[in-house]
């Protein structure tokens, strides 16, 4: 009777104990500058992206090294006008292909989109509209890829302004009237897709909506863009019980302003959200345990110079050795 009471009481302990772990424990290893824990990828653009995509990587998820001698890896393949290739985005399916999107212009109601078995070659360039039920869309900006592994599912997530969609009040609230909220669509294969929704309206302008899961919770990482009468530039965070949310009201976790374009990565028993400091021309980022304590550790990352609004991830090693085997990493 006593040895069953011991085991009950083990049994309990160890429940209480996994109800307490932090979120995103995704490795054994603790996240440390210098400390190799993966094989990490970043896909970014530089200058105004009209050279094309270009990729570093990571053993630490905190020291980047640019690919390529610092060149693009894949030209803009798409546009119009001016072809661009802003703000990449790429995820990874079950099957094991990886879909990239991207900007492709200033203005217009379409996103980039092509798609790799290796991350080298990049196949069926296109620009897909997602904003023609709304001819008066001004924009599509840097629109995200989230792959929901339950219903091998793709989403993806951009903002875009339409203008007098939105209360009068936020009109004026940013640079030439825009008023942006995010939008999105989900797809299985890329080539059909569901009808374009509004995804997240937090009550302001708002742009680079970045969406993650860790467990049965959804993260979503964003910029409040308003400007007026006083400049927030800051990046925000909202948790969701599904994909599509609701998602609750956000909390600032940059740790300054006039930052943007998120992008978050699971290291060890860590969240680091990496962000674009455009003012200041360099990467900062902050690291959470909890996911709800941020702290600063902008001086503990290094990313190659120039580096703008990109997106990171995780590979295998093969992946990984492939990637610098080809373009060779500038030391």
């Amino acid at each position: 009777m006593f040895f069953s009471k011991k085991l009950w009481f083990c049994s309990l302990l160890l429940t209480a104990i996994s109800l307490t772990i932090p979120f995103n424990v995704a490795h054994a290893q603790d996240s440390e500058p210098g400390k190799e824990s993966g094989y990490y990828v970043f896909c970014y653009f530089m200058n105004n992206g009209e050279d094309g995509v270009h990729y570093a990587v990571s053993r630490d998820g905190y020291q980047w090294k640019a690919l390529n001698d610092s060149k693009a890896i894949l030209a803009p393949p798409v546009g119009k006008t001016a072809k661009l290739t802003r703000d990449p985005s790429i995820a990874r399916g079950n099957d094991g292909v990886y879909h990239m999107v991207w900007t492709v212009a200033w203005d217009g109601r379409s996103f980039g989109h092509a798609w790799s078995k290796d991350l080298i070659e990049w196949r069926d360039a296109q620009a897909i509209p997602c904003m023609n039920h709304a001819p008066t869309t001004r924009n599509v900006w840097a629109p995200e890829l989230f792959y929901d592994n339950a219903n091998q599912l793709y989403y993806i997530i951009w903002s875009s302004t339409i203008p007098g969609k939105f209360s009068p009040e936020d009109t004026g609230t940013s640079e030439s009237k825009y008023d942006h909220r995010v939008y999105y669509t989900t797809t299985k294969d890329f080539k059909t897709f569901a009808e374009t929704k509004l995804f997240f309206d937090p009550g302001h302008n708002t742009i680079d909506a970045f969406l993650c899961q860790k467990d049965n919770r959804y993260f979503l990482f964003y910029k409040d863009e308003t400007l007026f009468p006083e400049a927030k530039k800051i990046i925000l965070m909202a948790t969701g019980e599904s994909p599509e949310g609701p998602f609750s009201e956000g909390k600032e976790i940059s740790a300054q302003n006039w930052v943007e374009g998120p992008s978050a990565l699971s290291i060890g028993n860590d969240w680091i959200v990496y962000y674009d400091c455009y003012r200041d021309g360099k990467y900062g980022a902050v690291r959470s345990r909890n996911g709800e304590d941020w702290q600063d550790v902008g001086t503990l990352v290094s990313f190659p110079v120039g580096t703008r609004h990109g997106t990171a991830f995780e590979v295998d090693q093969k992946t990984y050795e492939r990637l610098v085997e080809t373009y060779g990493i500038v030391k």
